[in-house]
């Protein structure tokens, strides 16, 4: 890690633009550093857009450039729904989304642009039309806009929370309500600055969950949850904030006791509703639960309580 101080020629600049003078990278490579978190300061997590004074103090894990986008045929892209405007395409769970520190090939980046090659010319400010994200071990539905103008639409769309996001996450233990919601701040952990927390001076987040099945040997329950807003591990963060774990969550999980699942983060995002920037028609995608969530349930056998989605 470098520790490095913000001139006086860069006071008062955004973060994404100093960390990108700083390390001699590109602005899209400053911006993908401040937002995963390889750069920050002592004080904790910034925003690309944050504004920082002369003096303070980055610390820096590395950064690359990722400007020069390889394609790779041999990165699978399975598209649910395609329109002139938008593709909604089902990612695998190890799948990184998109370039950024330390990472500039093997994502779903360099898949999407050598099977869909106009996406280039959306470039690493517009991360090539990858409208939102989910995490590596995270499998399911992701939005991407073919165009500049949906670009901008759909991520405005996000911001109004105008985009539906629904997951299944099987979390252990069991509930007593049937429905709840989770609203809590999210930010960089003080204590371990590469993870995230649920921190008093976050930022807003909630989280709504509904019980579908519950098994009480071993102890686990199959939420569908969505999302109002979409902040970094939030669904992730907000079960475990209320003693709910994600099963197999190696970061801010554990397993549940007696049961090997799927040997990764079990959620899965499962449905996305949306308005196409084109005409404004509502569109509303729904995509398979991968076999190794599917295999992991029926190890499972019947639910104790509820019933599995069909």
């Amino acid at each position: 890690m470098d520790r490095v101080v913000v001139p006086e020629a860069l006071a008062g600049e955004r973060a994404d633009r100093i960390v990108a003078v700083l390390t001699g990278t590109s602005r899209a490579a400053g911006r993908a550093a401040v937002e995963s978190g390889s750069a920050r300061t002592r004080e904790g997590a910034i925003r690309p857009a944050d504004r920082l004074a002369a003096g303070t103090v980055l610390e820096i894990d590395g950064v690359s450039s990722a400007d020069e986008l390889i394609a790779e045929p041999s990165i699978p892209i399975v598209v649910a729904y395609e329109s002139a405007d938008v593709l909604v395409v089902e990612k695998p769970a190890g799948l990184v989304v998109h370039p950024g520190a330390g990472r500039s090939s093997g994502t779903l980046a360099n898949g999407l642009i050598a099977h869909f090659p106009d996406q280039v010319d959306l470039g690493p400010e517009r991360r090539w039309g990858i409208v939102h994200r989910l995490d590596r071990d995270t499998s399911g539905l992701l939005l991407v806009a073919r165009t500049a103008p949906a670009y901008q639409s759909l991520r405005e769309a996000l911001r109004r929370r105008d985009v539906t996001r629904r997951y299944l996450a099987l979390v252990s233990g069991t509930f007593d309500n049937a429905t709840g919601t989770v609203d809590a701040p999210i930010g960089r952990d003080p204590a371990q600055p590469t993870r995230m927390a649920v921190v008093h001076d976050g930022r807003p987040a909630r989280t709504h969950y509904r019980r579908l099945a519950t098994w009480f040997e071993p102890d686990v329950t199959l939420l569908e949850v969505r999302l109002e807003t979409g902040r970094t591990h939030q669904i992730r963060l907000h079960l475990r904030s209320i003693g709910h774990p994600v099963v197999d969550d190696a970061t801010y999980g554990r397993g549940a006791p007696g049961f090997e699942a799927a040997g990764r983060t079990w959620l899965h995002a499962i449905e996305l509703g949306f308005a196409d920037p084109a005409d404004g028609h509502p569109v509303e995608v729904q995509g398979p639960l991968p076999d190794d969530l599917r295999s992991s349930l029926h190890a499972l056998g019947p639910p104790d309580q509820g019933a599995l989605l069909g």
